[in-house]
């Protein structure tokens, strides 16, 4: 699978990455149907099917319930073959968000993240917005928390998950590794994020390609799962798609999708 450089970090990520939100949490999540989170040997069976078509690229978040921690208890000794993303800001518990972007907090969510991942370093850190996106850019204190962090190699690359225009762009004008937005055919609001971050050193991550299985357009395309990634892939700025699934047969037909988007 084509894989795209993070910037000028160095770090390589397979077009397609793995979302790990089911894995360990399966409450107050936007889904079309209710499940069941993985037994562990199941989850063990997609990484094995993600790592057979070439996905290197796993994203978590301290918001995912026990993603983090499974994570950590089933990578293993595998865990150098995984570039990990998390997150930092946004905590989720009582069956709700909370949200803290000030230093210590962000300082104390990686120490946490890092002990649950069971690793020393954190490849991909994003700042989890509450949609205050400019608020947590600007005055919050997360940024240089991110800095601090990175500098000291606790972290490799910097981002923030965005929900406004106006905080792509900034993370862009900040000269952040990378920012996560949502983009797909039936969602074009951010694309200026995408138009800004063409020619920067500013990776583009994007979340909910799939729509988080709505396909909203009517009627739906005869193959809206081709034609979302051949959508998103259009883009120049495009680094990966990440996409969640508890089914080996679902990751397959991603990955496939994926490289006749990218014609890898």
């Amino acid at each position: 699978m084509k894989q795209h450089l993070i910037g000028q970090t160095g770090i390589s990520v397979s077009a397609l990455g793995l979302g790990t939100v089911k894995l360990g949490r399966n409450q107050q999540v936007k889904y079309p149907s209710a499940f069941d989170l993985p037994s562990d040997s199941a989850f063990l069976e997609l990484l094995d099917t993600a790592e057979a078509v070439g996905i290197n690229l796993l994203d978590t978040a301290p918001a995912y319930g026990t993603s983090e921690e499974r994570l950590g208890q089933l990578l293993g000794s595998r865990r150098d073959e995984w570039v990990l993303c998390s997150k930092a800001g946004e905590e989720f518990s009582d069956g709700q968000s909370h949200f803290d972007f000030s230093e210590s907090a962000i300082t104390a969510s990686v120490e946490r993240s890092l002990r649950r991942l069971r690793t020393d370093r954190i490849d991909l850190l994003l700042l989890h917005s509450d949609g205050e996106d400019l608020r947590v850019l600007n005055e919050s204190g997360a940024v240089a928390a991110l800095t601090r962090l990175k500098e000291a190699g606790q972290v490799q690359a910097i981002g923030i998950s965005t929900k406004t225009v106006a905080g792509g762009l900034r993370a862009i004008e900040l000269g952040l590794d990378a920012v996560m937005v949502m983009y797909h055919p039936g969602y074009r609001d951010e694309e200026a994020v995408l138009d800004a971050a063409v020619g920067t050193d500013t990776a583009v991550f994007l979340k909910k390609v799939l729509g988080s299985g709505w396909f909203g357009a009517e009627p739906v395309p005869s193959d809206p799962v081709g034609e979302a990634f051949r959508f998103v892939f259009s883009h120049p700025a495009t680094t990966a798609a990440i996409v969640g699934t508890l089914s080996p047969a679902h990751l397959l037909s991603n990955a496939a999708a994926t490289r006749l988007a990218c014609k890898d």
